[in-house]
């Protein structure tokens, strides 16, 4: 019988950064975005900051019949409106001031191949209701033209922010919503990733230096593993780039990582106070109800979708 290996995705692209882990969850994740993947369907990938979304993403585009095409990402929060709207759909000479020359946007060149829209919560609503034409209609209108483009890539999308919530305010549409989610990834936190962390501080040291490159101590793998890494991935990365710079001895210690004493795994006591009286809303709406989360939406002002996620999330 062979020995059970830590699942690693490598050369997704030239220098891609490799996925790696052994816990269960992430690894079906990991699967989940591979069956996708052979698909033509708009996917949504859910994760905190740092879970590692845009790779997935080009896992995606990958091992997609559009593999031969170009991968465009664009992160929706790093722009201004009026910027986003023409990198994403394109302008006219004389739309605005500036533009000398017709533009094609992410859209129109991402033909044949995968356009990632990270960050797609923070997209504004003068973008959503033409993203929303995209993906029912397959066309664009460039800003400052009347008449619709034909455009042809696959949508992948990310975000880190509860989507269904800012649904039920009235700050993202929800037919939106369900357009971009008809296939969804959920990754999730290095924190309940289990013998991740001490897996991924071991790769990471070995990208970091040659065979004089310090070694992770006992006392600083347990600080690691206790951490709740709020930065997940990324953070652990960083906190292991700068503790191989400032360890002068054999081994690095705990004070070399630079973290809080204390450990932090779990939620702050701030964050436990509002689940717990979001969590009692919701019971208390249900039980009001007799169950009935038709009702149960309606008294407490959301769509019937929003409280069946939050019953599934903070009830479960």
């Amino acid at each position: 019988m062979k020995s059970r290996e830590p699942l690693a995705v490598r050369s997704l692209a030239p220098r891609q950064r490799a996925l790696i882990g052994d816990d269960s969850t992430f690894k079906e994740a990991i699967e989940r975005a591979r069956k996708l993947a052979q698909s033509e369907l708009p996917v949504l990938i859910l994760g905190e900051t740092g879970t590692g979304k845009e790779l997935i993403a080009r896992l995606i585009h990958r091992h997609s019949p559009r593999s031969r095409g170009v991968f465009l990402p664009i992160n929706c929060a790093a722009l201004s409106e009026s910027l986003l709207l023409s990198d994403l759909f394109g302008h006219v000479r004389g739309a605005f001031t500036g533009a000398d020359r017709d533009r094609a946007g992410v859209f129109e060149s991402g033909r044949g191949g995968t356009v990632f829209l990270d960050e797609i919560g923070d997209l504004p609503p003068s973008a959503q209701g033409k993203l929303l034409r995209v993906l029912q209609e397959g066309e664009v209108r460039r800003v400052g033209e009347s008449v619709p483009r034909r455009v042809d890539a696959r949508i992948v999308a990310a975000t880190h922010r509860a989507v269904l919530e800012m649904v039920a305010a009235g700050d993202f549409r929800e037919d939106l919503y369900y357009r971009l989610g008809v296939g969804t990834v959920n990754l999730p936190p290095l924190r309940h990733r289990g013998g991740d962390v001490s897996l991924l501080a071991d790769h990471f040291l070995g990208q970091l230096g040659g065979l004089d490159r310090p070694r992770l101590g006992p006392e600083a793998r347990r600080t690691l593993q206790e951490f709740a890494w709020p930065g997940n991935v990324r953070q652990l990365k960083n906190v292991l780039s700068v503790a191989v710079a400032v360890t002068e001895g054999p081994d690095i210690l705990p004070r070399n990582l630079g973290l809080p004493r204390t450990p932090v795994k779990g939620k702050s006591d701030y964050h436990r106070q509002v689940a717990a009286f979001r969590r009692r809303l919701v019971e208390e709406a249900l039980e009001a109800s007799g169950g009935n989360r038709a009702q149960a939406a309606r008294r407490l002002g959301l769509s019937r979708q929003a409280i069946s996620y939050l019953a599934s999330t903070l009830l479960t």
